[in-house]
């Protein structure tokens, strides 16, 4: 009963509406479900006063790329220390044919550096569930779930711990890494693809999910080192830009993802085209490995 969600005109695209739920709409108040229309800071701001006020847990779903219309509301449930939950579609060059004005390039990066601000891009139904569960339970500030438009697999089961917790976790591991994938959301294929041609290619490596850059940055120092492997071959995979994972790769490092705005295209044919691929990953691997 303490829920409220809503959408930006997007219901359908977010799937944020619990079936059931009746809307929020004059003449009865008693709904749970707001239709805030095409207002995204509007909502985002309406969202914070709820908050506010007590006794409710806001949230919304936009597409992620028009967190640029909420980001002031964004920063100021931030800086108030308000438990609003942000569901952000829509994640990367993923949603495909809408082309670059919808397609998220630079915003994880912009979002993951506001204070107090957790974004979390989970990488299947496990990790969702638990970011969902993180976000419930988190009392002092705002959270974000960055969430794809295409269907992806799951990897590991639901277990009695929450590993997105952590803000980052070995997601498949192997015996003396030379190789370190960090990745997040829909490019964890990506990396576990590219994980197998490496192992079978005498190149063993570890992927290592990260669907909280901010958890991880929380934990202790001997926890971050245990993932790092400081002696391999470090890679970070994101449908995003480079910022905020030289922490984890170094200035050396490789990165596979992207340096430009997005396309128009099928979102298969949009990751050929920027290389965000396990062939390029292996690529990059082995190119690196023979200096």
């Amino acid at each position: 009963p303490e829920m409220v969600g809503g959408s930006a005109d997007l219901t359908g695209s977010n799937n944020t509406f619990v079936k059931g739920t009746p809307a929020f709409d004059a003449p009865d108040y008693a709904g749970r479900y707001v239709h805030y229309g095409i207002r995204e800071h509007g909502m985002a701001a309406a969202m914070n006063g709820m908050a506010l006020h007590g006794g409710v847990i806001p949230y919304s779903g936009t597409f992620m790329v028009f967190s640029d219309y909420s980001r002031p509301a964004i920063r100021l449930g931030a800086l108030m220390g308000v438990r609003v939950i942000h569901v952000m579609t829509h994640d990367s060059i993923g949603l495909g044919e809408d082309g670059p004005t919808h397609q998220p390039v630079e915003h994880l990066a912009s979002l993951r550096v506001i204070p107090n601000l957790l974004t979390m891009r989970p990488c299947d139904g496990v990790e969702t569930a638990e970011c969902w569960e993180i976000a419930l339970n988190r009392a002092e500030g705002p959270s974000l779930l960055a969430l794809t438009r295409q269907g992806l697999p799951t990897y590991r089961d639901a277990g009695q711990q929450n590993m997105c917790a952590y803000g980052a976790y070995i997601l498949a591991d192997c015996h003396n890494p030379k190789v370190t994938i960090f990745s997040t959301g829909s490019e964890i294929e990506i990396a576990m693809n590219a994980k197998k041609m490496l192992d079978a290619d005498g190149l063993p490596t570890r992927v290592v999910s990260v669907p909280c850059v901010e958890l991880f940055h929380a934990q202790d120092g001997t926890y971050q080192q245990s993932l790092m492997c400081n002696d391999s071959i470090k890679v970070a995979v994101e449908a995003g830009v480079r910022q905020s994972w030289d922490n984890f790769i170094g200035p050396h490092g490789i990165f596979i993802g992207m340096k430009s705005f997005g396309e128009s295209a099928p979102y298969q044919e949009l990751y050929k085209h920027f290389g965000i691929t396990p062939e390029a990953i292996v690529a990059a691997v082995k190119a690196k490995a023979a200096k």
